[in-house]
């Protein structure tokens, strides 16, 4: 009986060897059917041959499709999972706007002209590079090449990675950063203020003036190229990012999603009120704005201008843009947001898809199932509270779901 385990284990060793050893040549053949469309792109063979000699994938990484594994999807970011008291929390924001303003010194003059070029304010640059990479003291764990190989080959967006990829070895052969120091998240964003390769070609500047583009050494690089992904993406000089008010007491939290559109005046007529008095000029009453409530109708309401949405394109998350919002006007003043957050709890990732796809069911909601409670899904909750008879609060609950399950 000892012996036949023995051979049985010897068996399974050696097959799952071999499905290693193919599932690696496998691999090293995708890497090398990639050579055409590389030098199309102009990479040249001694980069290519150089960058993928003895690369290997690494099947650790998250969000990818393997055959025989059940599907992991994409790791629970903080800014989807973590109720906004959590994430945007006070001792984080107070710390990072302490560093903020003394580089908001040591860059001044800098700061100063990529303001003045972009009309996008300091703050909100540094803002991004506090919440991304922690002013560049967050060292990146991940060989970006590996993982962009990996994501290519056998991650949900195969055809989105496969030019990253590319665009990565395109990179690193005009010599402007070392393999050693192109270090990137699992999701395959690099330098200071994370970019994709991609973006890199699109938004760089070289602000220094040295003839290179590095996002990965350079300051005022990395800070000048953040500033331009959010012009080219349309942001507005002299338009705040949002602005913190007092909504109604009867208010309907089913508004608050980017299509309803109405100028700030119009808001305050209809009874929100800036805190702490803050005066607004007409033409601040004239910018349109979406009512933002991260809580439902607990905790903090904005009106959200065109910027807003604007840094939500860095990063598709509102308490991203809530963080580095906030963040940016820290750097300025020491007030914490006027009204406090809610001892809110959030359901689980895999509970907010279950509740997604009822309200998908019903009619309600018409965006992806992705278990990620934003704006759409808030509002689609307070409508199906609305029709239920139940608290209409826009927050998804275990009440809730449970309510809509029931329904089937």
């Amino acid at each position: 009986m000892m012996r036949r385990a023995l051979i049985a284990a010897v068996i399974a060793i050696t097959c799952g060897w071999s499905s290693a050893r193919a599932a690696d040549v496998a691999f090293t053949q995708f890497i090398a059917s990639l050579w055409p469309e590389a030098q199309k792109a102009g990479v040249s063979r001694a980069t290519f041959d150089g960058q993928t000699r003895g690369l290997e994938p690494d099947y650790k990484l998250p969000d990818l499709i393997l055959p025989g594994r059940p599907a992991t999807g994409a790791p629970s970011q903080a800014e989807f999972v973590q109720v906004p008291a959590d994430y945007v929390r006070e001792a984080s924001i107070a710390n990072l706007a302490g560093e903020g303003q003394r580089l908001l010194q040591k860059y001044n003059a800098a700061l100063t002209k990529i303001e003045q070029s972009s009309g996008v304010p300091a703050t909100v640059m540094l803002a991004i590079w506090g919440r991304e990479t922690d002013f560049g003291r967050y060292k990146l764990p991940y060989d970006l090449v590996r993982v962009l190989a990996t994501q290519a080959y056998v991650g949900r967006r195969k055809d989105t990675y496969r030019n990253e990829f590319i665009l990565a070895l395109k990179i690193l052969g005009e010599g402007v950063v070392t393999r050693k120091d192109m270090t990137s998240s699992w999701a395959g964003a690099t330098g200071l203020t994370q970019f994709l390769p991609s973006e890199y070609y699109k938004h760089g500047v070289d602000f220094d003036g040295d003839g290179r583009i590095d996002i990965w050494h350079s300051v005022p690089d990395a800070l000048a190229s953040a500033a331009q992904q959010l012009v080219n993406k349309g942001w507005q000089s002299g338009v705040r990012w949002a602005y913190e008010v007092r909504a109604p007491a009867k208010v309907d939290c089913t508004v608050g999603v980017p299509e309803v559109t109405k100028p700030i005046g119009q808001w305050l007529r209809e009874g929100f009120v800036p805190v702490r008095g803050q005066k607004l000029s007409a033409a601040e009453q004239a910018q349109p704005a979406s009512l933002l409530q991260p809580e439902g109708v607990y905790g903090p309401a904005f009106l959200t201008t065109k910027n807003y949405f604007v840094i939500k394109e860095y990063n598709f998350s509102d308490l991203y843009v809530l963080f580095v919002g906030h963040l940016s006007d820290r750097m300025t003043s020491p007030l914490p947001f006027a009204t406090p957050w809610s001892a809110s709890k959030q359901l689980r990732t895999r509970d907010v898809e279950a509740m997604q796809r009822g309200l998908t069911r019903v009619g309600l909601y018409k965006d992806k199932v992705d278990g990620k409670a934003g704006m759409q899904t808030r509002a689609a909750l307070g409508a199906y509270q609305k029709s239920a008879g139940l608290k209409v609060d826009c927050w998804p609950s275990e009440e809730v779901l449970r309510s809509i399950q029931a329904a089937r």
